[in-house]
């Protein structure tokens, strides 16, 4: 939803009040002309000041695959959201602005959207460092910030109590659950690749602390450099001892970093554990990827769409216009990353439920709208939580939630593991809500 100029008519502009009242007398007869109850909605919010949302998109920089695809499955929830009234009445006006996937320009985006645009609230960064040079300046302005990132920044209490992410769930709970799994049924040798900043930090801390408590070890950390080009080099440093290699690998260069693996080992390789990560936005059937064939991925929600496949999964993958493989019902070769942008509309429908909640008017309203979100506990699996159940835990600002560990087998991802939300639950490292608004 967009704002347009006011038409002029032939004695002058009309005025909001007369605008008002010709809307309210065709909404009075819309039952004597038989409208449908849904075309009285949509007069209702078109009327209202809009909720004006800020999305925060990496369309460029590093991010660029993953910032398409969250601003695709946004505005499909603002679509469904605005088609079915909006919130509260009010109709969402979505403004877009590209952080390039950069710190410093993240926290310009945020000073925008609050000083020009004046935003109701602020969403959707993934990169985790573009969430940490974000986030303390939405703290500063106190504008309610939801990111979509996955870090552990939030519920570790590094941010504020302005940020929240309640529609994801962090790597230390993703870790913490599936590290049983990895020791069980593949190994407890572990050389671990990751990016070299936070995000790949968060996976080398968490994910090595958790291997040892099932008796395993990480003989080997090794870190890539964000903007690396190239990882042969990087492949004989991994020991030879090595049971499983954990690779988690996000940007561009992901589907060259999995095709020189393969070089690398050919058919004598370790056990293979990754991060969907390393193959989000990339065709697992891609020529030259056949060696990972047997081995094994981390995913939020299951790409491929699984033979009890939900309601829920169905009408979102049609809002969103992704096929059962999980790429664009418009082009085959245009996978998605459906294994994080169903954070986008989840966070979308949890802002919704707190604006409702909270009876949020104004700016003025801001402190009622993070308490709102604080005093939340949860949600069911549904069409507004496609991917499943989920706990909030408002002390820290975060929500936990159900993983996925999937078999690639014939060029297809097949769930091999669901862990139980209390496999990745863990005890609160701060409490927000004691922080001053």
């Amino acid at each position: 939803m967009t704002r347009s100029k006011t038409p002029k008519s032939s004695k002058g502009l009309i005025t909001r009040r007369g605008a008002l009242k010709g809307l309210a007398a065709v909404a009075g007869g819309g039952a004597a002309l038989g409208l449908a109850p849904g075309f009285v909605r949509y007069i209702q919010v078109s009327a209202a000041e809009p909720i004006k949302i800020g999305f925060q998109a990496h369309r460029t920089g590093i991010g660029a695959a993953y910032g398409r695809w969250y601003e695709r499955t946004t505005n499909a929830a603002v679509k469904l959201i605005n088609d079915g009234g909006g919130i509260a009445g009010r109709p969402i006006e979505l403004i877009i602005e590209d952080d390039g996937t950069d710190p410093k320009r993240g926290s310009e985006v945020v000073e925008k959207f609050a000083s020009q645009h004046k935003v109701d609230v602020t969403f959707g960064t993934l990169f985790s460092h573009v969430v940490m040079g974000s986030a303390p300046r939405a703290g500063e302005l106190k504008m309610p910030y939801y990111v979509v990132s996955e870090g552990h920044h939030v519920a570790s209490g590094a941010l504020n109590r302005y940020t929240f992410q309640p529609g994801i769930t962090d790597v230390k709970a993703q870790v913490s659950s599936m590290a049983p799994w990895i020791a069980g049924n593949l190994g407890k040798k572990v050389t671990m690749i990751f990016p070299d900043y936070a995000f790949g930090y968060d996976h080398r801390d968490y994910f090595s602390a958790a291997i040892e408590k099932q008796g395993g070890k990480v003989l080997a950390l090794l870190p890539i450099p964000a903007t690396e080009t190239s990882y042969t080099k990087y492949f004989p440093q991994i020991p030879s001892d090595t049971e499983v290699l954990y690779h988690v690998m996000v940007g561009p260069g992901v589907l060259t970093f999995v095709k020189e693996m393969g070089e690398f080992y050919g058919s004598n390789r370790p056990q293979i554990f990754g991060f969907i990560d390393s193959l989000e936005a990339v065709d697992v059937a891609s020529p030259g990827l056949e060696f990972l064939d047997g081995t094994y991925f981390w995913e939020a929600y299951p790409r491929y769409a699984q033979a009890k496949q939900s309601d829920a999964d169905k009408a979102y993958r049609a809002a969103v216009g992704v096929d059962n493989n999980g790429a664009s019902l418009e082009d085959a070769k245009d996978v998605a990353t459906y294994s994080h942008m169903f954070g986008c509309w989840e966070t979308l429908y949890i802002i919704k439920e707190a604006i409702e909640a909270s009876g949020y008017q104004s700016a003025a309203d801001k402190a009622k709208l993070i308490e709102a979100t604080e005093a939340m506990t949860g949600w069911k699996e549904g069409n507004e939580h496609p991917q499943g159940d989920k706990t909030f835990v408002g002390a820290i600002h975060q929500c936990f939630g159900h993983q996925f560990i999937s078999k690639v087998a014939g060029g297809k991802l097949e769930v091999a593991h669901r862990t139980e939300i209390a496999d990745g639950s863990y005890e609160p490292e701060t409490d927000y809500t004691k922080m001053a608004l």
